[in-house]
């Protein structure tokens, strides 16, 4: 019989994320569906096997807000992925017990539409809410164990937004 692997050995599912600053200099964030935890996050989502990054980020925009690439200019690629690690008690709850973590592609994006562009009853809904927030409130927003991954894609993108 295999034994199971450790958290160690556990990879990191591949993923992109998007900051979605509006004209005001303001981010999209989303309030999940899936807990009832007081955090709201920015999109971001698994990439298909084979898809194109980029695309992978637009289209996981489009699938949890409803906005159009018509309406997103991308402005910046982060220069190197970034990484989170799941806690302990959520290990092997999601993604099929696989990933220990994301690996993460994030892209910064110019919303160039507007409020009434944006609807989160998707298809597949992941938000139950969503607001603009200001830059460096993200941090505290976000759920305890993305709020480094969250500082350090604020400090690499704050000059473009």
């Amino acid at each position: 019989m295999a034994s199971m692997p450790n958290d160690a050995e556990l990879a990191y599912r591949p993923c992109v994320g998007i900051m979605l600053v509006n004209m005001d200099g303001q981010v999209f964030v989303g309030q999940r569906i899936d807990n009832n935890v007081e955090a709201w996050q920015m999109p971001q989502g698994g990439i298909d096997d084979g898809e194109d990054i980029k695309a992978a980020a637009l289209r996981e925009l489009n699938e949890e807000t409803g906005i159009d690439h018509a309406h997103v200019e991308i402005i910046a690629k982060a220069r190197e992925e970034h990484f989170y690690d799941l806690p302990a008690e959520l290990i092997g709850k999601l993604w099929g017990g696989k990933y220990r973590g994301q690996r993460q592609f994030w892209f910064l994006a110019r919303f160039l539409g507007t409020d009434a562009d944006i609807n989160i009853q998707t298809q597949h809904p992941e938000f139950r809410d969503w607001k603009w927030a200001d830059p460096e409130s993200l941090p505290d927003l976000i759920v305890p164990f993305k709020r480094k991954l969250y500082r350090d894609i604020l400090q690499e993108f704050r000059t473009l937004i």
